[in-house]
């Protein structure tokens, strides 16, 4: 369909891809929903600020028959982080905090951390923490937190068994981070890499820094500066309409309706400022976002972070790849040749990650199959929203990066 709103936001070329070999993105997407795989897609390739491709193809709410719009509205979850850790290391250049600072500078609760060793349930024996974990731990998955509902482990046991879910709409932030610290670390802090509820602390370090709620830090510091009407923690009503129902995988239905858009969660009062995936958002403002990112900090007239913050940020923060830290792999790909900057992976390695792709890449997704991409090398901001749990039921990241890089040729 055709992209008036984006191209509205940006200058439409083609940017050094080939036009037609771009084209095939389209029968793509369209046989994802064609074979009741995906409810709908919506792609979008940004080269050196221009428009190099869009498309959208599926319905908003199949049971409804409503077809997806190009403004729809997508819960993206784990993309969430990437605006959280943009909006805290906005808030280092004010000097509030130091990446090496320790956590428990700002949660008490967490100076008296220990660090599991064995046992399940009551019967846990655990450590005292060696050293501190650290905000950049935070912002790199190394702090020893986990994520309770998707970890089968005694910890994940623990964290489950107490409530501490920061999915939790009606819960309030700073109490489940101080619930969380009476939990034992999966390790001790820095040694591995574990996706969890860092980043959910980080957005509790924010607003106790700020005083403020992280709404209003995200309304501040990205939100009105890059006009990012159409994201929030909670659907504002007259938005309703342009908001996407949630679909899942089971063993008898390839699309099981999870959760409709009018009736979402989302929908309601929203108590709960998740930084690790409590965002809605539209294709418009996280392109935009990323974008951002990709012009060293700044676009148009907004700078949000300044250039070697956001150099800093696209390095790899660890030792080496995720898969030499304890993660082989991460929902439908192998982490061999990736590491983790500060807020996302970082491609360290294209042939030993057996990817089409540039050093440097940096990259996420969220819960729901939505995915984006900064290549700085290539001048490439890309995302792919679609609304689909869990996210590695295909292949789908993998697959859209060989079409898109498939189709430069300058």
């Amino acid at each position: 369909m055709a992209a008036e709103i984006l191209s509205k936001e940006f200058k439409r070329g083609s940017a050094g891809f080939c036009p037609a070999r771009l084209k095939r993105i389209s029968p793509w997407l369209k046989r994802y929903v064609d074979e009741k795989k995906l409810p709908f897609a919506h792609v979008a390739v940004l080269r050196k600020g221009q428009l190099a491709y869009s498309d959208f193809y599926g319905a908003r709410d199949i049971e409804a028959g409503s077809i997806v719009v190009e403004d729809g509205i997508y819960r993206i979850y784990s993309m969430t982080k990437l605006v959280t850790t943009v909006a805290a290391l906005a808030l280092y250049e004010k000097g509030a905090f130091q990446l090496d600072d320790t956590v428990d500078k700002f949660v008490d609760e967490l100076k008296d951390a220990r660090v599991f060793v064995s046992g399940r349930k009551a019967s846990i024996n655990s450590v005292e923490a060696e050293t501190p974990m650290t905000i950049r731990q935070l912002m790199n998955h190394t702090s020893g937190l986990t994520y309770g509902a998707f970890d089968p482990g005694p910890v994940g046991q623990l964290m489950r068994s107490g409530k501490i879910d920061f999915g939790n709409l009606e819960a309030n932030l700073g109490d489940t981070v101080r619930r969380l610290a009476s939990i034992p670390l999966c390790f001790q802090p820095g040694s591995q890499w574990r996706y969890g509820v860092s980043t959910d602390v980080l957005g509790y370090v924010i607003e106790v820094v700020t005083g403020k709620t992280l709404l209003q830090v995200f309304d501040e510091l990205i939100f009105k500066p890059l006009n990012m009407n159409d994201t929030f923690f909670q659907v504002p009503i007259n938005k309703v309409k342009k908001f996407c129902s949630l679909y899942t995988r089971t063993t008898s239905e390839s699309l099981k309706l999870l959760e409709c858009a009018e009736s979402s969660r989302f929908c309601k009062p929203v108590n709960m400022y998740s930084g690790g995936g409590g965002l809605i958002s539209s294709m418009r403002d996280y392109l935009v976002f990323l974008e951002m990112i990709r012009c060293g900090g700044r676009y148009d007239d907004a700078q949000i972070l300044g250039r070697k913050t956001v150099e800093l940020m696209l390095r790899n923060h660890l030792p080496g790849d995720m898969a030499s830290m304890g993660q082989p792999t991460f929902s439908e790909m192998p982490m061999e040749g990736i590491g983790f900057g500060l807020g996302g992976a970082i491609l360290l390695d294209p042939a030993k990650a057996q990817i089409l792709g540039s050093e440097g890449e940096f990259t996420w997704g969220g819960m729901a199959s939505t995915a984006f991409w900064i290549d700085p090398k290539e001048e490439l901001s890309v995302v792919f929203m679609t609304q689909l749990i869990p996210s590695s039921c295909y292949p789908i990241r993998r697959e859209l990066r060989v079409l898109v890089y498939q189709a430069l040729v300058d």
